[in-house]
């Protein structure tokens, strides 16, 4: 369940279809809901709400860290926080407006706190508060959000397909958009070490774990190099990552190179190493992301090259500048561009 629903009462279930007259017969169920699902593959290895169980170990021994949510505990993993610190747990209700006040609030004490809800409500529905009473001020608040982009196959009113444009033009603000459970880990910690607000996307659930093959580690501000190629360059941040790592594998088998620079700090960017990367000559540049391509890590990367004089062949996969359908991930994710086999087939048109 993703949308917010009132006690007692569950949403329709997807993948069940209706009665003919006379007879009483169902589809067989999705195996990836509208409403749950994973990003998984197949046999992909997963981590159990990365997320909560990062937070409730930085609680064993920070105890000025504080959770709290706007009615959804169990679907930003913060609920594993709560079980273990229900002393320091606070449910605010179905007003995201009041989370982020109560948790400047707190800031303001000494509190750390740790404010989690859908990454659609943060953007639109707490905006100002988050402007003026977290960001302005400088407060130390880890804004943590599910669902971004097109990680719910529920309609617009919970695809934040804008939040990283949002707040990527909100001053003081740090952004984050990490890859797997690995990335979601270490990236807790590192946020809670970072004195100033941050917004950080979340994946929740059952989260593939993709960055442990890589010997890779978290740092705040820094993109990392997972894999080289002389062919083409992609700049990617969250699950596109993955998808982009997916896609270089198919690619690698019809003879296209392709490098793969994983960028989970949108704000500050990295632009040393992105233009270190970029000034490799010859390489078609392709930023994924799973957001608008409007406003993103796109026109992020876009403008580096822009105002650093390098010229070079781009492209973008992202999320088109629209309201995206409901429905199953799967399809979704076909038909908007951002599933590993149509980067592919995007990469190859590209490179003609």
């Amino acid at each position: 369940m993703e949308a917010k629903t009132k006690p007692g009462t569950q949403p329709p279930t997807p993948g069940e279809g209706r009665a003919e007259v006379g007879q009483v017969t169902k589809k067989p169920r999705l195996t990836t809901s509208a409403m749950i699902a994973s990003l998984a593959a197949e046999g992909q290895p997963t981590r159990p709400a990365p997320f909560g169980h990062a937070l409730t170990a930085l609680a064993e021994t920070r105890p000025e860290i504080v959770g709290l949510t706007a009615d959804l505990s169990k679907y930003t993993d913060l609920y594993v926080f709560a079980q273990a610190y229900p002393d320091r747990y606070y449910q605010m209700g179905m007003a995201e407006q009041l989370l982020m006040s109560a948790a400047a609030g707190m800031a303001r004490e000494g509190f750390l706190p740790f404010a989690t809800t859908y990454a659609v409500f943060a953007s639109r529905r707490a905006y100002d508060f988050i402007c003026l009473a977290i960001a302005e001020e400088r407060l130390n608040v880890k804004i943590v959000c599910a669902l971004p982009g097109l990680t719910t196959g529920y309609g617009p009113s919970h695809q934040a397909t804008d939040d990283l444009a949002i707040f990527r033009a909100m001053p003081n603000l740090t952004v984050v958009d990490p890859c797997d459970a690995l990335d979601i880990e270490q990236a807790t910690h590192a946020i809670a070490d970072h004195d100033g607000p941050v917004y950080m996307r979340l994946l929740r659930g059952n989260v593939p774990l993709v960055l442990d093959r890589y010997d890779y580690r978290f740092e705040l501000g820094k993109a990392r190099l997972l894999r080289d190629g002389a062919d083409v360059l992609v700049v990617a941040a969250g699950f596109m990552t993955m998808r982009a790592l997916e896609a270089a594998d198919k690619l690698e088998k019809d003879g296209v190179k392709v490098a793969v620079l994983h960028s989970p700090t949108i704000k500050p960017l990295d632009e040393r190493t992105i233009l270190e990367q970029a000034q490799r000559g010859g390489r078609l540049i392709v930023v994924a992301e799973n957001h608008s391509v409007v406003g993103g890590l796109g026109e992020a990367v876009a403008g580096v090259l822009m105002r650093s004089g390098v010229s070079a062949r781009f492209r973008q996969v992202g999320l088109p500048d629209k309201f995206l359908d409901a429905g199953a991930l799967p399809t979704l994710h076909d038909r908007y561009g951002i599933s590993a086999d149509t980067m592919v087939g995007s990469i190859k048109n590209w490179l003609g």
